[in-house]
């Protein structure tokens, strides 16, 4: 893999505000992995002791519920750093993260990700932006899952993928989760889920084939979305 000052990746997160001297320090001393699909990148009560820049593909990050389910909190795509909060709090992990593709990453040891907080004052206020954007997004999802049906959280989640992660040239969401991962991302069993999606389909506001969906009537999922 690259070089850090010469990655594209780095342009869509907080790494773009560190200096080329800094970048070339860190190029350094990163290793770059590739993680399989169903690959764990590190589990709940692990101490990660660095952060993970996401060069391609996407993976889950999740948290082992009191049932022995697990409850996807969110999905992190190419772009995204991963372990942040473990970093700034020094703990050891909360959450799970899981390959959902084959993916590329660069691991970034703590120690060199602490000097750069200590003296980029511009780095440290883009990582405290991206733990408050993580914050609202826990914020959300609490609210989500107190307050609003199965039904309502599929059409919110179909939507939500639809704007980060868009459509292919056949207006096919551009991203494969098993049905079991859908279940897991809105909080109920695989079976409901499953039922719900055919139900969805049969009212035409989205086509199914195998893990590729297409929403075809996204005002109405906006509805369904908002309780209408």
């Amino acid at each position: 893999m690259g070089k850090c000052e010469q990655c594209i990746v780095r342009q869509l997160n907080s790494l773009k505000s560190l200096n080329k001297d800094e970048l070339i320090r860190i190029s350094a001393c990163k290793t770059s992995r590739t993680i399989k699909k169903g690959e764990v990148i590190f589990d709940e009560g692990e101490h990660i002791n660095g952060v993970f820049c996401i060069s391609d593909g996407v993976c889950k990050v999740s948290k082992m519920s009191s049932n022995g389910r697990d409850q996807i909190i969110h999905l992190v795509k190419k772009g995204d750093i991963l372990g942040e909060r473990s970093l700034i709090s020094d703990e050891a992990a909360n959450l799970k993260a899981t390959a959902i593709n084959d993916m590329e990453v660069c691991f970034i040891p703590r120690d060199e990700i602490i000097k750069d907080l200590a003296k980029n004052p511009e780095f440290s206020m883009n990582i405290l932006k991206d733990l408050a954007s993580s914050l609202k997004i826990a914020d959300n999802f609490i609210v989500d899952m107190a307050q609003k049906t199965v039904k309502q959280r599929l059409a919110e989640m179909l939507l939500n993928l639809n704007d980060k992660f868009g459509t292919n040239r056949d207006h096919v969401l551009d991203i494969h989760l098993s049905r079991e991962d859908i279940a897991n991302i809105i909080g109920t069993a695989t079976e409901s889920a499953i039922r719900l999606l055919s139900e969805f389909k049969k009212e035409k506001m989205i086509l199914l084939k195998g893990k590729n969906i297409t929403l075809i009537d996204i005002p109405k999922l906006n509805k369904i979305a908002q309780g209408f």
